[in-house]
């Protein structure tokens, strides 16, 4: 089954120094069958774009929550894109998140697929939705369009042999 794991830049790279991403549990984002059902008229491709941009946005709010923490990381979201066994996703229950799933194990680097991350013309964009995440949680409407701004820029996609190139841009 392939899974969109929401990530941040330095997660990312203490992935690939650890060699897998973890500590299970973790959250995904994949085709499920409340996916499907809620897609009808959509193809499997469709689908995967819709579990790519509900990673993309968590992976919004881990890099908002990594702030808060004093956490420094560049403002581009990333994805990481990986094959696990269907026996480890388990799908959730959350009608506003259809397409995730949470993942029992670590998932081992040697099952990454890909990774997508923001071009860096889309950091300043990326540094408003992270600002105004707290006000559109609130039910702010000016910064809730500022928030879905974020989604107007596409990910890029990156081969796993050009993940280490990541970490200088």
């Amino acid at each position: 089954m392939r899974v969109y794991l929401p990530c941040t830049l330095p997660a990312l790279a203490s992935a690939v120094e650890a060699g897998e991403l973890g500590p299970a549990p973790l959250t995904g984002y994949a085709v499920t069958p409340a996916l499907i059902e809620w897609y009808a008229s959509g193809d499997t491709e469709e689908l995967e774009y819709v579990a790519l941009t509900e990673a993309a946005r968590a992976s919004l709010r881990m890099l908002a929550a990594g702030r808060a923490d004093g956490v420094e990381a560049a403002a581009r979201r990333v994805v990481v894109a990986a094959e696990v066994p269907e026996r480890s996703a388990t799908a959730g229950v959350d009608l506003a998140e259809r397409a995730r799933v949470h993942i029992a194990e670590p998932i081992p680097m040697a099952k990454v697929a890909s990774v997508h991350i923001d071009d860096q013309y889309a950091i300043p964009d990326i540094e408003a939705a992270v600002a105004a995440l707290p006000a559109a949680d609130e039910g702010d409407a000016d910064a809730r369009f500022t928030v879905d701004g974020a989604e107007a820029h596409e990910l890029m996609w990156f081969a796993t042999q050009e993940i280490p190139d990541l970490f200088g841009s």
